[in-house]
C-alpha cells in the first residue's frame, strides 16, 4: 500500500522521490551514498538480489517484514529497502483472496479465520525466495495483532541462520485516515483504517525482533531511519555469527 504516492524502481536503480502531502517532493538517501552491508551484499550478490547455488549454509540470512495500519507506508519503505538492498520484494496485499479483497471493498473488516491463510502463504513465499538463494527478502503485512506476527515467527524455526524482522510503522489514526482518504484506486477505504486500529496490538518490549519507526515525518527521514537500522542489525547479526 503506498502512502506517499511514491514510484519505486525495482530493479536496483535509485527509487523515485515520494510526493508528501504538502505536494513537495521529497529527497530519499541515494543507494550509491549509502554504507551497505558488506557481510550481505558480498561480492556474490547479483543485481537482482540472487546469489550462486553455492551460497554457504553458514550464511546468515534474513525476512523483513514491513507492518502497520493502512496508510502507514508500509509499500514505500520496502520497496525501498528491497532496492537498496538488492533483495526480492513481496507485496502482502496481492496475496490475499479475492474473498478478503471484496470484503475490505465492501468495508468489512476481515476476521481472524480471513487472515491465517493470508499469513502462511505470505511465510511460505518469504522462504521459496531464499530457497532460490537470495539472502534475503522484504515483503509487507499489515499484521496487525501479535498472533499474526507468531504466524510469520514460525519462518526460521528450522533454518539456524535465518533472521526474522518485523520494522513496525507507527502513527496516529488522525495521520494514517488522511494518508487513506488522500489515495485513489485502492480497494482499502478510509473506514478500514478505524476498524484496523480497533485490533491493533502495537508490539510490545517482549518482542525483541521488532524495529518500531515514527512515520509521521516526511517519507525520506522515515526509509533513512529504516536501512540505518536495518544495516546495523544485518552487521550486529553478523559479527555475533563470526565469534561463534
Amino acid at each position: 500500500m503506498l502512502s506517499y504516492d511514491s514510484a519505486i524502481s525495482l530493479k536496483g536503480q535509485t527509487p523515485a522521490s515520494p510526493a508528501l502531502s504538502n505536494g513537495h517532493q521529497s529527497i530519499p538517501p541515494s543507494p550509491s551514498t549509502m554504507r551497505l552491508p558488506t557481510s550481505s551484499l558480498s561480492s556474490g550478490v547479483r543485481t537482482n538480489g540472487s546469489v550462486p547455488s553455492s551460497l554457504s549454509k553458514d550464511e546468515q540470512r534474513h525476512i523483513w517484514l514491513v507492518t502497520g495500519p493502512a496508510g502507514c507506508g508500509k509499500s514505500t519503505v520496502a520497496k525501498y529497502l528491497a532496492t537498496v538492498l538488492h533483495m526480492p520484494y513481496i507485496e502482502g496485499d496481492e496475496f490475499h483472496p479475492q474473498a478478503n479483497i471484496d470484503k475490505m471493498s465492501a468495508g468489512i473488516p476481515l476476521t481472524d479465520a480471513d487472515r491465517w491463510d493470508w499469513l502462511t502463504a505470505l511465510r511460505e513465499a518469504s522462504l521459496k525466495e531464499l530457497e532460490r538463494g537470495n539472502r534475503g527478502v522484504v515483503l509487507t503485512c499489515s499484521a496487525l495483532k501479535r498472533k499474526y506476527r507468531d504466524v510469520i515467527r514460525v519462518a526460521p524455526y528450522f533454518s539456524p541462520n535465518l533472521h526474522l524482522h518485523f520494522i513496525y510503522l507507527d502513527a496516529s489514526e488522525e495521520l494514517l485516515l488522511q494518508r487513506v482518504l488522500a489515495r485513489k484506486n485502492h480497494y482499502m477505504g478510509a473506514n478500514m483504517v478505524h476498524s484496523q486500529f480497533e485490533v491493533l496490538e502495537r508490539p510490545t518490549k517482549d518482542e525483541v525482533d521488532v524495529i518500531s519507526i515514527d512515520v509521521s515525518r516526511p517519507a525520506e527521514a522515515v526509509m533513512a531511519e529504516a536501512l540505518d537500522r536495518v544495516l546495523d542489525t544485518m552487521e550486529t547479526i553478523a559479527a555475533e555469527a563470526q565469534r561463534k
